[in-house]
């Protein structure tokens, strides 16, 4: 549920703090996030963004991974400081072992189409200036996704100042509470204003919890420098990036022009703190493909969507440069061994070249289908194949392609799923 907007003080100098609560219903809630909301409606919004004016949202018990991620956009395209206040937990895809934040209706056979990706949340505020953004958690984590924050830490973008704690999910029977957070709380009611580094540590003392995770990365000074100058990068000049019909060779090869770096290197060049840079102040496919080819996928996929967010706001939807990237995701998703996602994203590449009005024998339109097809083959979820074959007959129709019979070879095997037989 999306909740009141709230502004509070002057609008000098404005902030805004994104509240999010969220669990599974049922036997999977491990936190009952919701509860720390009535807590932090009570304190003044100045004191969850440290402005004299601040907005302040709140998402309770969200449902659709999609919604949450609109509501993040909508908040880092806003100007000035950005707190995400973020309660919940956290489990692990064990397909692609990426994290993320579980929703309503999340359950473990559900949580790539039902949770949302953590590396969506990472894309969304690397593109932001550093220094700018600040993410407070209270998680849980199931037994794969503590291990693996226990091995790897939680991943974010470089200059976003991250605060709070990751604790295991209890043995016993009950869900926990979100205490950290309330913690924090009743230290801002008390009328304390305390900056965020004690905050930290006053909140995880009085949470208890000693098996518990503690969060803590700043900025440096030149990061805060440059964020007390920030306004949104509405006005950087445009890159231009080359479309070509084989995103993974131009991930391997293809360099940008040196005009571009300027502004390529204001543009979301991610890096996370529990792992090592992608290091590409000119041409970031390189660094993208050494990540993806390591097994970094989450970390490949996230500075892939980041540099695609970059170009939408630049360019916007539908543009040669968006459509790139979307591309290069799909190309990423098939190195992750995710032929759902792959064909998914190929879909809809091919889909916004027809719109733009490429003619459906262009080579690149073509391309597109042809690798949504064969990526939907792979497929071994097949609900999921069930669900993506109707978009992809309806591509196959507008674009037959150059292989003879492609479209009846797709509705063969479309009556075998739904006839249980084998393919």
């Amino acid at each position: 549920m999306l909740g009141v907007v709230i502004t509070g003080g002057d609008t000098a100098a404005p902030g805004t703090a994104l509240l999010i609560a969220a669990a599974p219903v049922g036997k999977g809630r491990l936190i009952e996030a919701s509860s720390v909301l009535p807590a932090l409606a009570a304190v003044p919004p100045s004191a969850l963004t440290g402005t004299p004016a601040a907005t302040v949202i709140e998402l309770a018990d969200p449902l659709d991974p999609q919604t949450v991620l609109t509501r993040i956009r909508a908040t880092a395209a806003a100007e000035g400081p950005l707190f995400l206040y973020i309660a919940g937990q956290l489990q692990l895809d064990r397909k692609q072992r990426l994290l993320h934040l579980a929703l309503a209706r999340t359950t473990p056979t559900t949580m790539r189409y039902t949770a949302l990706p953590w590396h969506w949340l990472t894309a969304e505020t690397t593109i932001r200036p550093p220094g700018t953004t600040t993410v407070v958690v209270d998680l849980v984590a199931d037994a794969e996704a503590w291990r693996h924050v226990t091995s790897r830490g939680l991943a974010l973008g470089q200059g976003i100042r991250l605060y709070g704690r990751v604790a295991p999910a209890r043995q016993r029977r009950g869900a926990a509470t979100p205490d950290y957070l309330k913690a924090c709380a009743a230290i801002w009611r008390s009328g304390a204003r305390p900056d965020l580094a004690v905050l930290h540590e006053q909140a995880a003392a009085r949470a208890g919890g000693d098996e518990a995770l503690l969060l803590t990365a700043g900025t440096s000074p030149a990061e805060q420098q440059a964020a007390a100058a920030w306004r949104p990068a509405t006005q950087v000049a445009p890159p231009q990036v080359a479309t070509v019909p084989n995103p993974a060779a131009q991930i391997a090869t293809a360099p940008n022009p040196a005009a571009q770096a300027a502004a390529k290197r204001q543009a979301a060049t991610t890096q996370f703190a529990t792992a090592q840079a992608l290091p590409s102040p000119d041409d970031p496919h390189p660094a993208i493909l050494a990540a993806a080819q390591s097994g970094r996928h989450s970390e490949a996929a996230a500075a892939a969507a980041a540099w695609e967010q970059q170009e939408l706001r630049i360019h916007g939807p539908g543009s040669v440069q968006a459509i790139h990237w979307l591309e290069v995701r799909a190309d990423l998703a098939r190195l992750a061994q995710d032929p759902g996602l792959s064909c998914e994203l190929w879909m809809a590449a091919a889909e916004a070249r027809l719109t733009r009005r490429q003619a459906p024998d262009d080579r690149d339109v073509e391309g597109a289908v042809d690798r949504a097809h064969h990526q939907w083959e792979q497929i071994r979820d097949l609900p999921r194949a069930r669900a993506l074959a109707p978009g992809l007959v309806r591509l196959r129709r507008s674009v037959p392609g150059r292989q003879r019979g492609a479209l009846q070879v797709l509705q063969r095997r479309l009556e075998s799923l739904h006839s249980g037989r084998p393919a």
